[in-house]
C-alpha cells in the first residue's frame, strides 16, 4: 500500500511539473508576440515597468548558486562561506543602480561593448566582447548543472542527461521568446518561488522551534559576517569574496540589459536596488531552510551538500508543498538560464558579427543573435559535463569580468584622462594577473585587478590618446 501510495505521489508530482513546465512556455511564447525587432528581443523594447524590472533583475541572480550552492556550503561554514553569493551578488544590483544605472541608461545603447566602442573604439569594443562572451560559461553551466540535480531528484535522470534536456528546454525558450518573455515569466514564476519559499520556512519554523534554537545549536562564528581573526592573508581573502560577484558583476551584459529595458533612467535605478535589497531578504530563507533541515533530518548531509534543500523537500513535505517548490525551482533556472544566454548571444551579434557586415539589416542582426543562442548553449553544456559543483562555476564566471572588464569600464565613465591604450592594457594585464596564479602571494583575483589597475593608469599617462566621448544619439 505504501508503495502504491509513493508512486501516486512520484506520478503526481512529475505530472504537476512538466503541467507548470508547458505552462511557463505557453507565458513565454504569448509574451513573445512583443517581439519585432532586436531592440524588442534583447531590450524588451526599453518599455519595462518599475515591477517586471525589479523582478527580471532580481531573476538574473536568483538560481542555482542560491537555492543549491549557497545552502550547501553554508550549512559547512556559515555565513563566511557564502559572502560571494548572496552577500556580494546583492551588493553588485545595488552598486549598479546608485552609481552606473543612470549613467549607462542615457547612452542609448544596446549591449555593454557599445560602450567601449564608443567611449575608447573598435577595438576595446571587440577586445571587451572576447572576454565577456565566455565569461558567462560558467554561470550558464551553474544553472544547467542546477536543472539536472532537480531531473536526478525528481526523475531519477542521470546528471548528463539532465544537462542536455534542461539545455535543449532553455535554448528552445530563449530562440523564441527573448527579454520579453523572460521578463514576463520572471514577474509571474519569482512570486510563485517566494511564496515556495516562504511557506517552507514558516513549516521548519515550527518545527525547529525558531531560529533561536538553531544558532544556539551551532559552533561559535557560525553566523559572523567578519573574520574573527584579521590577518594580512585572511583580510584579503575576505575582500576578494566580497567583490568577486560584488564588482566582477557588475560590467556584465545579463545586468546591463536588464538595466536598459526600464522604462526610463530613474526606474533603471529604482528597479535595481530594490532587487539588491529583495536578493538580500529572500536569499536568506534558503540558508535558514537548509540550516534547519540538516538539524532536522542529519542524514541530509552524507549526500551531495547541493541537494540538501531538493532532498528534504522531497523526502519531508507534503505533496503540495513539493510541487510548489520544485515547479517553481525550475522555471526560475530555466527563466535566468535564459537570461544569461540571451547576453553573451546578444553581444556576439551586435559587436563581433555586425561589424563585419556594413548596413545589416536588423532582421539580419536577429538571426545571428540566434544562431549564437546555439553556440553559447553548446559551449555551456560542455563547461557543465566538466565541473559540477554550482558556487565554483558562479565564481569562475564572475572573476574574468572583474579583472579585464571593471576597470576600464569604472575608468572610461569616470576618468576622463582614460584612453584607448590604457583600456587595452588593463585589459590584457588583468587577465595575465588572474591567469598567472602564484606570481603574488594573495589571491589572483586580487593580483589581477591590480594589473589591471596599472594598465589603466600607465597606459592612460604615458601612452595619452583623445578619448572618444560620444554617444549614440536617441
Amino acid at each position: 500500500m505504501c508503495k502504491i501510495s509513493l508512486l501516486f505521489r512520484t506520478g503526481m508530482l512529475v505530472t504537476a511539473i512538466v503541467a507548470y513546465l508547458i505552462l511557463n512556455l505557453a507565458v513565454g511564447l504569448w509574451a513573445s508576440r512583443r517581439v519585432k525587432n532586436t531592440e524588442d528581443f534583447v531590450l524588451a523594447g526599453r518599455n519595462l515597468p518599475f515591477a517586471l524590472a525589479s523582478m527580471v533583475t532580481f531573476a538574473t541572480w536568483f538560481g542555482s548558486e542560491t537555492m543549491m550552492g549557497a545552502p550547501g556550503r553554508f550549512v559547512k561554514e556559515g555565513f563566511l562561506g557564502v559572502i560571494e553569493d548572496p552577500f556580494g551578488a546583492g551588493l553588485c544590483l545595488i552598486l549598479v543602480g546608485l552609481v552606473y544605472a543612470r549613467i549607462f541608461y542615457r547612452w542609448n545603447i544596446i549591449t555593454f561593448c557599445d560602450f567601449f566602442g564608443l567611449r575608447f573604439g573598435k577595438s576595446a569594443e571587440y577586445l571587451s566582447a572576447i572576454l565577456i562572451v565566455p565569461s558567462y560559461f560558467g554561470w550558464i553551466a551553474a544553472q544547467l548543472v542546477a536543472m539536472s540535480i532537480v531531473g536526478q531528484t525528481v526523475f531519477g535522470l542521470p546528471m548528463a542527461t539532465g544537462i542536455w534536456v534542461g539545455a535543449g528546454l532553455v535554448m528552445v525558450y530563449t530562440l523564441t521568446g527573448g527579454m520579453w518573455s523572460i521578463s514576463v515569466t520572471d514577474f509571474l514564476h519569482n512570486i510563485i518561488l517566494i511564496a515556495g519559499l516562504v511557506i517552507l520556512a514558516a513549516i521548519l519554523w515550527q518545527e525547529t522551534g525558531g531560529l533561536a534554537q538553531l544558532t544556539e545549536k551551532q559552533p561559535i562564528g557560525f553566523f559572523r559576517l567578519v573574520p574573527g581573526e584579521f590577518s594580512l592573508s585572511s583580510s584579503l581573502d575576505y575582500f576578494a569574496a566580497w567583490i568577486t560577484i560584488g564588482l566582477g558583476s557588475i560590467p556584465q551584459q545579463d545586468v546591463f540589459q536588464r538595466v536598459m529595458a526600464a522604462k526610463d533612467a530613474r526606474t533603471a535605478v529604482r528597479s535595481s536596488v530594490a532587487a539588491g535589497g529583495l536578493y538580500w531578504t529572500i536569499a536568506l530563507f534558503p540558508l535558514f531552510i537548509a540550516l534547519a533541515a540538516v538539524q532536522l533530518h542529519p542524514d541530509l548531509l552524507r549526500s551531495d551538500p547541493q541537494l540538501i534543500i531538493p532532498n528534504m523537500v522531497l523526502q519531508h513535505t507534503p505533496l503540495a508543498i513539493q510541487i510548489l517548490f520544485f515547479g517553481a525551482l525550475i522555471s526560475a533556472l530555466l527563466s535566468t538560464t535564459s537570461g544569461a544566454i540571451l547576453a553573451p548571444a546578444a553581444v556576439i551579434g551586435e559587436n563581433l558579427v555586425r561589424p563585419f557586415f556594413k548596413d545589416m539589416e536588423d532582421r539580419k542582426l536577429l538571426l545571428a543573435i540566434r544562431l549564437a543562442v546555439v553556440f553559447v548553449t553548446a559551449s555551456s553544456v560542455w563547461m557543465a559535463l566538466g565541473k559540477q559543483d554550482v558556487f565554483e562555476l558562479v565564481g569562475d564566471s564572475s572573476a574574468l569580468s572583474l579583472v579585464s572588464l571593471f576597470v576600464p569600464m569604472t575608468a572610461g565613465l569616470f576618468w576622463k584622462r582614460a584612453t584607448l591604450p590604457g583600456c587595452l592594457l588593463s585589459m590584457v594585464l588583468g587577465c595575465v594577473g588572474l591567469w598567472a596564479d602564484g606570481l603574488l602571494p594573495v589571491n589572483p583575483i586580487l593580483t589581477g585587478l591590480l594589473f589591471s589597475t596599472v594598465g589603466m593608469a600607465g597606459g592612460s599617462l604615458l601612452l595619452p590618446r583623445p578619448a572618444l566621448l560620444t554617444r549614440r544619439s536617441s
